[in-house]
């Protein structure tokens, strides 16, 4: 039935059909939407000065004017307090701010003040790139030589470009941990077993490290790895054991090379120094020898010389020569008195004590011919002992 149907009373506030009227409980009528809006700017014109409408005409249109007046004013103000703020950004120095326009990358703001049309044209993400991030990852795999280990390592990075990470690549921290593991695979695949677990963590960590950021530039991921931390590498618990045993024995003998090159280190230079002390011994042994057999060479010739000009004084005089050096280290020296009977004995060497010793008798010695023949024969024997010794 329609709300205002013929042959019902018009002014009837009770009439159910009419959705203002009666059958909702209330006896008034909804408010009229001019009346709302008069009301709004009445109360905006009392706030900025204006006067209420009055019942004349005139009074209510100077009202009304100074009312929408306000009105605007408070919108200006807000929308450029709306502006201010969200046109004003302040990076912070670890910060780099990205500049969307319409949800479409524009540009990168640097640390500082910065100035971007407001919300909604331009958003900015601030986004830290100084901070250090970590990423862990634990995986079990075969080495070259067909082994098994439990590899743990701890990758670092920060970002590098702020558009790259955040528009290049979906997923850039997972994109990182893939290349952190297939890395990681490759190089315990081409890595022995004892190499793994005992000098090569340090090596294996940096050429991880080396392919991991090869493979983040390659996908412009924005990303740079400061480090890569490896744990030590463990043996499956099934055979811990063994491999305990032969990480021990692997400590053993670097023990040992390492004691035997201590023991080469000191015993060689000694070698070396008692070689070098023979060699310039044998070097001075033989030039002493030469240079006596160059002296007595030259000795030679000039007795030759000598000889051949007075063989008689020469043989003479080496004669003497030789009965000097003889006698020179003999203690007892025994003389012919030419008597016949007696002998002097002269003992050199011995301390004198006042007292002449006694002749000697003829009958305690043999007679001067076999003496004569005896000191004879001995000079003959200390001359043939010294050219030995000179030989």
């Amino acid at each position: 039935m329609a709300w205002n149907e013929p042959g019902k009373d018009d002014k009837d506030p009770k009439d159910k059909n009419d959705p203002w009227g009666g059958g909702h409980g209330g006896n008034d009528s909804p408010p009229d939407l001019d009346e709302v809006v008069k009301n709004m700017q009445a109360k905006l014109s009392s706030i900025f000065g204006g006067k209420k409408s009055g019942n004349s005409s005139s009074g209510g249109g100077k009202g009304n004017n100074m009312g929408n007046t306000g009105f605007f004013v408070v919108l200006a103000l807000i929308g450029l307090a709306y502006i201010a703020v969200n046109s004003v950004h302040i990076i912070d120095e670890p910060e780099r701010g990205v500049v969307l326009r319409f949800g479409k990358y524009v540009r990168t703001l640097n640390p500082g003040l910065n100035f971007c049309f407001p919300k909604p044209i331009e958003e900015v993400y601030n986004v830290n790139v100084n901070k250090i991030r970590s990423q862990k990852h634990h995986a079990t795999m075969l080495t070259k030589d067909e082994n098994i280990v439990d590899i743990e390592l701890a990758v670092q990075y920060k970002i590098k470009d702020v558009k790259d990470y955040l528009f290049n690549v979906q997923g850039p921290d997972m994109t990182l941990l893939q290349a952190t593991e297939s890395s990681i695979r490759n190089i315990i695949g081409h890595s022995r077993m004892d190499y793994i677990l005992t000098k090569g963590r340090g090596a294996i960590a940096a050429d991880t490290q080396t392919l991991i950021q090869k493979t983040l530039e390659q996908y412009k991921t924005g990303i740079i790895v400061t480090s890569v931390n490896m744990l030590p590498a463990k043996p499956p618990e099934q055979v811990k054991d063994a491999f305990d045993d032969v990480k021990k024995a692997s400590e053993d003998k670097e023990r040992l090379i390492n004691e035997a090159q201590a023991y080469e280190n000191e015993i060689i230079p000694k070698s070396r120094g008692k070689a070098a002390r023979l060699t310039e011994d044998a070097l001075a042994y033989e030039a002493r020898v030469v240079a006596q057999a160059e002296g007595q060479a030259s000795r030679f010739e000039q007795l030759l010389t000598e000889y051949e000009k007075a063989p008689a004084v020469t043989r003479e005089r080496l004669y003497l020569e030789s009965i000097e050096s003889v006698m020179s280290r003999n203690r007892k020296i025994f003389l012919d008195t030419g008597a016949g009977d007696k002998i002097l004995y002269l003992p050199i060497g011995q301390e004198s004590t006042g007292q002449v010793p006694p002749p000697l008798l003829p009958s305690s010695l043999p007679s001067s011919s076999a003496a004569s023949g005896s000191v004879e024969q001995s000079l003959r024997d200390q001359q043939d002992m010294r050219t030995r010794s000179e030989r």
